[in-house]
């Protein structure tokens, strides 16, 4: 199980990177063609702003579950290793709480635009495949904290080497 987990955790992190290596070529190349040709990519901008979003909520999933964003130690510190471990599973299911009602709400924005038929303005592109790619991020961050509230309630031996999370009984 521990395997099959590692590997999902390993695919959303990809996932995520494939997304910033695409914005960061549609940028630079829409740039450099503006500049050199005064000429533009079709929806450059939409595509670029929709990716960024679906860029976002896959970090959103990878940054959850090492647990990288950002945060405030200055009470973590100052604890000993089993309160260490109770604010790390406190803090953790409330991030399950946040992103599993806002997953659920951007659900309702990917139905309002595909009910919508909105679409991009050069290349009349429907938008709601990018909304649903966002939302399927922030679905696998939902998943990539429930593996991390159980690896830290459970077995915190797992996740011992993840950025600050040094755990013992």
């Amino acid at each position: 199980m521990r395997l099959w987990m590692d590997r999902f955790i390993d695919t959303i992190e990809w996932i995520a990177a494939i997304f910033v290596g695409l914005v960061v070529v549609l940028t630079f190349t829409s740039i450099m063609l503006r500049y050199f040709f005064a000429a533009h990519i079709p929806d450059s901008h939409d595509l670029s702003r929709m990716l960024l979003g679906i860029l976002i909520f896959w970090g959103i999933a990878a940054t959850s579950y090492r647990g990288t964003h950002i945060t405030v130690d200055l009470v973590w510190s100052a604890m000993g290793p089993r309160g260490k471990r109770i604010i790390d599973v406190f803090a953790t299911l409330v991030l399950l709480l946040v992103v599993t009602v806002q997953t659920y709400t951007l659900f309702g924005k990917v139905a309002d635009t595909y009910a919508s038929n909105v679409l991009t303005y050069d290349l009349h592109w429907p938008t709601w495949p990018f909304f649903a790619l966002a939302w399927a991020g922030d679905v696998s961050a939902v998943l990539l904290i429930i593996i991390r509230a159980w690896r830290l309630i459970f077995h915190p031996e797992e996740i011992s080497d993840l950025s600050h999370t040094k755990l013992a009984d």
